[in-house]
């Protein structure tokens, strides 16, 4: 099973690493473009622009579904985590935008 969360605002790096305290290194995907992943105690935290680069030397978006938000905060945990949501509800500006369980 794994709990996923996204998230959306600008900032994000600086804002959920103060939150957090986490360090964030930065990742180079072709699929993904840049993006930015911490670990956490029971999964990972990965910061993603929305604008992907898409095949035809356009962008794509990463989360259709989620047209306007630039940047997405994503957290992928083994098991629930009310106390990182919690924590994240803090950050002024971040909303919620999607939660799946598989």
């Amino acid at each position: 099973m794994a709990d996923f969360h996204t998230y959306g605002t600008s900032e994000l790096v600086r804002l959920v690493g103060d939150c957090l305290g986490l360090v964030f290194s930065e990742r180079d995907s072709d699929y993904r473009g840049v993006y930015h992943l911490a670990g956490i105690q029971n999964g990972r935290t990965e910061i993603q622009p929305n604008a992907i680069p898409g095949d035809d030397g356009g962008d794509d978006l990463y989360a259709p579904e989620q047209p306007a938000a630039q940047v997405l905060l994503l957290t992928i945990t083994s098991t629930p985590d009310p106390a990182l949501h919690a924590r994240l509800g803090s950050i002024e500006g971040l909303i919620h935008l999607h939660h799946q369980e598989t």
